[in-house]
C-alpha cells in the first residue's frame, strides 16, 4: 500500500494535522513537549494507504544520541521505503524559513523524493504575516529551485487547507495506483 509521510521540526504540528485530516481527535499523540513522536508511526487509512508520522527534527527534549538515532532511522526510511509515495514537509507559518527546513526540502529534491510543503499553525498569526512568511519561503526556494514545490497553508485548529490537501493527497495516491 502507498504511504505518505509527515516530516517537520519538533512541535510543528504533525500529529495535530494528522488528527485534523483524518477527523480523529486522539489518533496521533499530541504534546506541547517537542520530541513526543520517537518512532515511525503508521496509520492505515480506508484500508488503502498509510499515513506515516515521522519523528521531528531540530530541538527536542531528548539527548543528542537519541536525536541522531532518529535522524538515521528517518533517512533510511526516506531513501529505501518502496511504498513511500510522497512526503508532506510541515513548516511553521509563524516564522521565516528555517535553515533545517530549507536543508530538508533541498535534500528531498536532490534525492528525487516527491513532496509538498504545508505551512502549519496559520491561525496563530495574522494572514498578512503568514503571507509574508510564505513569500519569504518562496524567495529562498527560488535560489535553488526552477519550479517551486506546491505549498498549502493549513491550520489544525480551524481546518484551513483541509479540503485542498485531501484533494491533493487523493490525486497523488491515484498516481500510485495507476
Amino acid at each position: 500500500m502507498p504511504e505518505l509521510a509527515f516530516m517537520g521540526r519538533s512541535n510543528v504540528g504533525k500529529s495535530s494535522l494528522i488528527n485534523m485530516l483524518l477527523g480523529r481527535k486522539q489518533l496521533a499523540k499530541v504534546s506541547s513537549r517537542p520530541g513526543k513522536t520517537q518512532l515511525i508511526n503508521h496509520f492505515l487509512v480506508n484500508d488503502t494507504w498509510h499515513l506515516v508520522d515521522l519523528p521531528g527534527y531540530g530541538w527536542a527534549q531528548a539527548g543528542k544520541t537519541k536525536r541522531q538515532q532518529w535522524a538515521k532511522m528517518v533517512k533510511a526510511y526516506l531513501l529505501h521505503r518502496e511504498q513511500l509515495s510522497f512526503v508532506l514537509v510541515l513548516v511553521d507559518a509563524r516564522h521565516s524559513p528555517q535553515k533545517l527546513d530549507i536543508a530538508l526540502i533541498n535534500w528531498l529534491g536532490e534525492h528525487q523524493i516527491p513532496f509538498f510543503i504545508l505551512l502549519t499553525k496559520a491561525d496563530k498569526d495574522s494572514k498578512q504575516q503568514v503571507s509574508k512568511n510564505l513569500a519569504m519561503l518562496q524567495r529562498v526556494l527560488n535560489n535553488d529551485w526552477e519550479v517551486l514545490p506546491q505549498v498549502f497553508v493549513t491550520s489544525s485548529r480551524d481546518r484551513t487547507g483541509r479540503e485542498e490537501l485531501l484533494h491533493c493527497i487523493q490525486h497523488e495516491l491515484g498516481k500510485y495506483n495507476a
